[in-house]
């Protein structure tokens, strides 16, 4: 367990763990309290044996992703900073080296006060909304794309017809052009 008999809240650098398990796991717990999800992030390993000497955690927000632009797909992150690193020291404990606090999003709970009906009645009204406007987004993405399609039928179509023309025109010049000589 942790060193010392008391829980933090939160992480501080400095704070150490018996294992890196129990640094993922405190974080882990940290987050639900505050309302987050962890994400499993850079893990550095000795060259020699192969085991993890740091690993970095942090919010799934965390960062930016690498889509192609013209996906419809929307990403979860959002650049938030929030993170921590642990790093193994020389004794086998793990010590955190660095830690961010502060997120650049609302968090889904809001402490303690999270238990009241109250509060999960507005949650599940700003969840309910934020479905209700990607619905409506879904929806207009859906509208482009099927007019999108049916201008791009349309002219293939009207690009059909003209190659059609083209190659009767050829067709016609060839016949004029035996019957000359």
């Amino acid at each position: 367990m942790m060193t010392g008999d008391l829980k933090p809240h939160e992480p501080y650098v400095g704070m150490k763990f018996e294992s890196e398990e129990e640094a993922k796991d405190f974080y882990v717990e940290y987050s639900k309290r505050l309302g987050f999800v962890v994400r499993m992030m850079q893990r550095r390993r000795s060259g020699i044996d192969g085991r993890t000497l740091a690993r970095r955690l942090g919010c799934n927000k965390q960062g930016f992703s690498r889509t192609d632009p013209r996906s419809s797909f929307s990403s979860s992150r959002e650049g938030c900073k929030a993170t921590i690193l642990v790093k193994m020291e020389k004794s086998g404990k793990w010590v955190v080296t660095r830690f961010v606090k502060e997120h650049n999003h609302s968090l889904l709970f809001i402490g303690p006060s999270y238990n009241s009906f109250a509060d999960k009645d507005r949650k599940i009204k700003e969840l309910a909304e934020e479905i209700e406007c990607q619905d409506r987004l879904c929806d207009a993405y859906q509208n482009g794309l099927v007019s999108f399609i049916d201008n791009f039928e349309h002219y293939t179509e009207e690009l059909s017809l003209k190659v059609r023309d083209i190659v009767e025109n050829i067709k016609k010049l060839e016949c004029q052009i035996q019957t000359r000589a």
